[in-house]
């Protein structure tokens, strides 16, 4: 039976050393924790450790408040980037869509099935096409025109909507528009569903291209948004096999169902902290 109790999260990078898994492990001991989830991973390349500890908060000795200071003193010696959450505190997520609805409706009966760890209060759009749904599960819609012109004062509101929504997870769920440097420079959590298996296919027509191409399979690919158009941190991907009997109108349909499970087992992931970032590639501890 799946525990409720609260728990805390630490999510961890150093340079390997000796001795990490006990060092850390007595941190939360010596607090009186207790540890129900522990993975890590050592990248033998960088020569670097990461780590995700989850301990419960009840019988913890130290307070939310006085868990950073207590680690942060702790990590220096360890030369560590780290992070802490805690499971009673979801993300505040907000999605990004444009006319097409198959994945907004996905992570939307996700989080009404409380199947994800988030509270949705935003959508943003650059098209009205979807407000219906967020009119039908009572979440405020916001729609935006973009064009060359106007998209640095249009990123500037929206950058403005998600600091009085207190947004810490962008999800674009078939946003179709490219983010400015700026924009990611200022809010870089960012998920994004890219319909091919990345690195094949980057940027729009990816079934036109595979279908071009001649593909014995189709992927989908949910990854972080950097600078780079499509070319984020990995967080999760899946394929399905492609016929030669297929046409475009085959793999759309068939990558479709795939977009939508890949994007919302990114969002699961990230909502759960499973993901640590580093070297543009990622740790997801599952």
């Amino acid at each position: 039976m799946k525990s409720t109790l609260t728990t805390a999260t630490l999510m961890i990078s150093c340079p390997d050393q000796r001795g990490l898994v006990a060092k850390i492990a007595n941190f939360i001991y010596s607090n009186g924790g207790n540890i129900i989830h522990a993975d890590q991973h050592t990248d033998f390349n960088t020569g670097l450790f990461l780590t995700r500890v989850e301990w419960q908060l009840d019988g913890f000795n130290l307070s939310r408040e006085e868990i950073a200071p207590a680690f942060e003193d702790f990590s220096v010696n360890l030369k560590a980037k780290w992070k802490i959450h805690f499971s009673d505190r979801p993300f505040r997520m907000a999605i990004w869509v444009s006319k097409q609805d198959h994945c907004l409706l996905d992570l939307l009966w996700r989080y009404s099935a409380k199947e994800l760890n988030v509270n949705i209060p935003l959508i943003i759009s650059n098209h009205l096409d979807l407000k219906y749904i967020a009119d039908q599960f009572s979440i405020d819609y916001y729609h935006f025109s973009i064009n060359q012109r106007n998209k640095i004062q249009q990123e500037t509101q929206q950058l403005d909507l998600l600091r009085k929504y207190k947004i810490d997870l962008v999800v674009l769920a078939k946003y179709m528009q490219i983010l400015s440097f700026d924009f990611i420079r200022q809010f870089d959590q960012v998920i994004n569903i890219h319909h091919s298996f990345l690195p094949a296919f980057v940027g729009a027509n990816a079934y036109h291209k595979a279908y071009e191409r001649g593909v014995k399979i189709i992927g989908a690919t949910a990854h972080y948004v950097t600078e780079n158009l499509d070319a984020g941190p990995i967080i999760e991907q899946d394929i399905v096999g492609i016929s030669h009997r297929d046409n475009v109108e085959d793999l759309i349909y068939k990558g479709k169902d795939l977009e939508r499970v890949v994007l919302a087992r990114a969002v699961r992931l990230h909502s759960q902290n499973r993901v640590l970032v580093y070297d543009n590639r990622t740790v997801v501890f599952k």
